[in-house]
């Protein structure tokens, strides 16, 4: 885990190293001070020897001047170094995000990728910033101050350390004890996000149905699962802060009493600067051990979230480019040889069985079949968006698995049955299918959608602004830009995955004639609820449960397949002539 995230360090391993060096050269600085004030004491007011109190005086201000000047770039290398770690974390995540099969996004929720992206990453930059500044700077001003403590007096020093150790030890105690509440706590934010998303995503369907209520208990119970997490994990650690006043008071006083009756026995050799000196010492020591205890607490919150974060990072996505991917579709023939598929492997009950199909470049084929027969499964294998469990799928006669992702998935265009529009321009949004496609392009591509009808109604036409997920255009109307969108690529294959099911039946017909007029060579696969979207269809393909029920016109199933016929004459009212009704 920890070489995953180090290698995101990158370009800020410099300002990463000079941290620390300059935080070194702050407690240096800071270890002079005391002992140039007792200097001041034993000497300087000793002796009552002004030019001597000056000369030390300055040297103190120049030591003071030289630490404040440590600190401040070591402060801002950190933030640099740490703000630099999280961005490159972020871009890794994501461009990683991106290389996921749908498989692999199955695994993840989306609500956790955005936890991993935004809160997970956020403590592990301030854990990583504190260990460049803190995790350095603190156990070398401990280290330093005890040997400045032991010069001055070895007994006085070791009321220091047995409270030192002692103290320490407690704390690493209830440090492994808050650890399991905090690793509880980030699968808690994961469902609060979710229940955020899901909100703001149906908050139309919320209203509607008058669900508000629910969604705040929903929401009050997810953050709640949060708040009683760290309550705990919270509680103990707050132990660790009085443990360490009381610690800080204890030593002082044994420090006051053992070493006033040092300071007035000569024969112990020790000064009232030294004795002020070792008080200073003493605070440092106890207040470095605070700052180590701090830097576990934060290291401890941010593991589970350094965990979450590699999971992601070293995801091997499930579907990549073979080893001699081939780089050209000779045409849109499809073929499915003896293909059985399972989202999950170790899954017995296959979602598609021993699917047989052939289909010739050009031809268009209706897809239709009931709630959960699997239509949207099988077209998702043609562009590869998951793999056969068994047997193979080709595209031009090549197995899908042989091409070149990009070149295989610029050849098949998929409007899906879930129509997402991006914030932009019509234009800008017509042009996620040909980034260099021309304003005339843009304008046959949404005349053949039928896009254009409403589109030329808009006051700024096709430089009208598409809201975020497409909220100022009705569902019919994203469909359609869908639908151009997916035509701009000029595919060999064109899948519409339900797509036109928010469109009147008149728009649907308009969009089919279009299609076999305009696209004559591109193979056309429509999926669709109802029957007048596929009848004209050169072939329908009938799904039941995972299997191929039939293949054939619209004539054909109505003689010989009995789920084609249901439909239809529900649909109908059992007519024959679909025409007239």
């Amino acid at each position: 885990m920890l070489k995953t995230l180090g290698h995101y360090i990158g370009e800020y391993k410099a300002p990463s190293i000079l941290t620390p060096l300059m935080m070194i050269g702050e407690v240096v600085m800071e270890m002079l001070i005391p002992f140039l004030m007792a200097k001041i004491i034993d000497v300087g007011l000793a002796n009552q020897d002004l030019p001597y109190i000056i000369r030390v005086g300055l040297m103190m201000l120049c030591v003071a001047l030289f630490g404040l000047l440590f600190g401040l770039v070591a402060a801002r290398l950190a933030a640099k170094a740490s703000a630099g770690f999280a961005k490159n974390l972020r871009q890794g995540m994501f461009d990683r995000i991106q290389t996921f099969s749908f498989a692999n996004i199955d695994r993840f929720s989306t609500a956790g990728l955005v936890t991993r992206l935004t809160t997970d990453i956020s403590n592990v930059q301030n854990a990583f910033q504190m260990l460049l500044r803190m995790c350095f700077r603190a156990p070398v001003s401990l280290i330093a101050a005890l040997v400045m403590a032991f010069t001055i007096n070895q007994h006085l020093a070791s009321i220091f350390l047995i409270t030192m150790l002692i103290l320490a030890g407690v704390i690493v105690l209830l440090l492994f004890l808050a650890l399991k509440y905090f690793k509880q706590a980030f699968p808690k934010y994961d469902a609060l996000n979710e229940s955020v998303q899901e909100n703001v995503n149906g908050i139309r369907v919320v209203k509607a149905f008058v669900r508000e209520p629910y969604e705040d208990q929903k929401f009050r119970k997810a953050s709640d699962g949060i708040y009683k997490i760290f309550i705990k994990a919270e509680g103990v650690v707050a132990w660790s802060s009085p443990l360490m006043t009381g610690a800080i008071f204890v030593s002082l006083m044994i420090l006051s009493w053992v070493g006033a009756h040092l300071v007035v026995n000569p024969a112990s050799g020790l000064e009232t600067g030294e004795l002020f000196s070792l008080f200073t010492y003493c605070l440092t020591i106890l207040m470095n051990l605070m700052m180590l205890s701090m830097i576990f607490v934060m290291v401890m919150m941010a593991e589970p979230s350094a965990r979450r974060i590699s999971e992601v990072l070293t995801e091997e996505t499930t579907i990549c480019n073979p080893e001699s991917p081939v780089y050209e579709v000779p045409d849109g023939s499809i073929h499915f040889n003896h293909v059985t598929f399972r989202y999950d492997k170790h899954s017995e009950e296959p979602v598609l069985s021993d699917i047989n199909l052939s289909i010739r470049s050009g031809e268009t084929i209706g897809i239709i079949g009931g709630t959960g027969s699997s239509k949207t499964s099988l077209v998702n294998l043609i562009s590869r968006l998951y793999d056969v469990s068994e047997g193979e799928v080709e595209v031009g006669g090549v197995d899908v698995r042989n091409y070149d992702l990009d070149t295989l998935r610029k050849e098949v265009s998929v409007v899906l049955q879930k129509n997402v529009l991006f914030s932009g321009t019509i234009f800008e949004n017509l042009r996620w299918g040909n980034e260099n496609a021309t304003d005339e392009e843009c304008r046959e591509a949404a005349r053949l959608a039928c896009a254009d009808e409403f589109i030329e109604n808009f006051p700024k036409k096709y430089d009208t602004v598409i809201e975020r997920g497409g909220t100022n255009v009705s569902g019919g109307q994203k469909q359609r830009l869908c639908i151009a969108r997916a035509l701009l690529k000029h595919p060999k294959v064109l899948i519409l995955d339900d797509s036109t099911s928010a469109v009147d039946t008149a728009t649907d017909a308009k969009i089919t004639k279009a299609f076999a007029e305009a696209i004559p060579d591109t193979t056309k696969l429509i999926i669709a609820q109802r029957i007048s979207s596929v009848m004209h269809a050169d072939r329908i393909l009938v799904m039941d449960h995972g299997r191929i029920s039939g293949i054939g016109t619209h004539e054909e199933l109505l003689e010989n397949n009995d789920i084609y016929r249901e439909v239809y004459e529900s649909q109908t009212g059992g007519h024959r002539d679909f025409d007239k009704i």
